[in-house]
């Protein structure tokens, strides 16, 4: 199957890279563009047969599933242009979480179908979340599924949960990288180790945590329960972490959905132009 990635910036190198890395695509059967093209050729690079394209029309003519991965405001223009060779007979994936498959439905006539790709995704590991649009035939939804499930776990989601389920599965690599960036700073100021190997302690925990929760040897809850002995040094950390994190993560997630409601509204005019 030719595949076409308008947008090869963070998400759209990484779906490259796990494609090409779990053998779900040869190179040579990808187009690619992007506005800067010295990303695209820094691809090339890596992948001498992949085609780089000099128009977004030239990626759409060249392949049956097409990628759009550019920001959310740059879709809509970018489909309006384009939608008379998005015939029947290709499928449009959409990365983004604020635009719906019905929106782009009423902009294009193929096959339509949106997933939120995860960064551990490069990892060959990770979810994708699936949302299909009314008219995407169930022969495409096979394929897009088969693909994604050579570099994730795909996920069919409803709209209602669009966002919270991308900010688990998206966002979340980036909220605890975070907090664990916080939790070496605090050790290397409290403590006498060097930030190397706190690095590398942290590193190391998280990586064997994921590998008893992949393995179901532990739930989330078991695990904390089997680690936290009552009255013990690790009860007391846990203490301290009831006492400060509070409703942290629902103001969290109260402004990503907020953002979210933003980006909705601001696509809705765009969409609504029609």
């Amino acid at each position: 199957m030719n595949i076409g990635i308008i947008g090869t910036g963070n998400m759209g190198s990484i779906l490259i890279d796990a494609c090409i890395e779990a053998r779900a695509v040869k190179p040579s059967c990808l187009t690619i563009i992007n506005r800067t093209f010295a990303k695209a050729y820094h691809i090339k690079e890596k992948y001498p047969s992949i085609h780089i394209a000099k128009t977004i029309q030239e990626v759409i003519e060249r392949s049956e599933l097409i990628f759009i991965c550019v920001k959310p405001f740059d879709i809509h223009p970018v489909l309006t242009k384009h939608a008379s060779i998005l015939t029947n007979d290709k499928c449009l994936i959409s990365i983004t979480s604020p635009i719906s498959t019905e929106q782009l439905e009423t902009i294009v006539s193929c096959h339509v179908a949106r997933i939120i790709p995860s960064i551990t995704n490069r990892a060959l590991a990770g979810v994708s979340l699936c949302t299909f649009g009314e008219n995407c035939s169930q022969e495409w939804q096979r394929r897009i599924l088969n693909l994604f499930q050579k570099i994730s776990k795909p996920i069919i989601i409803e709209e209602n949960i669009t966002r919270v389920a991308s900010d688990i599965a998206s966002c979340g690599p980036a909220f605890f990288s975070y907090l664990l960036q916080r939790f070496i700073d605090a050790s290397v100021e409290e403590t006498n180790i060097t930030r190397e190997e706190a690095t590398v302690l942290t590193s190391e925990m998280i990586i064997g945590m994921g590998k008893l929760l992949e393995k179901q040897i532990f739930t989330l809850p078991t695990l904390q329960e089997k680690v936290c002995v009552k009255g013990g040094i690790t009860g007391e950390g846990i203490r301290i972490l009831e006492e400060h994190i509070g409703d942290m993560f629902n103001k969290v997630l109260k402004r990503t959905h907020e953002k979210y409601e933003e980006d909705v509204e601001h696509i809705e005019q765009q969409f609504n132009k029609l």
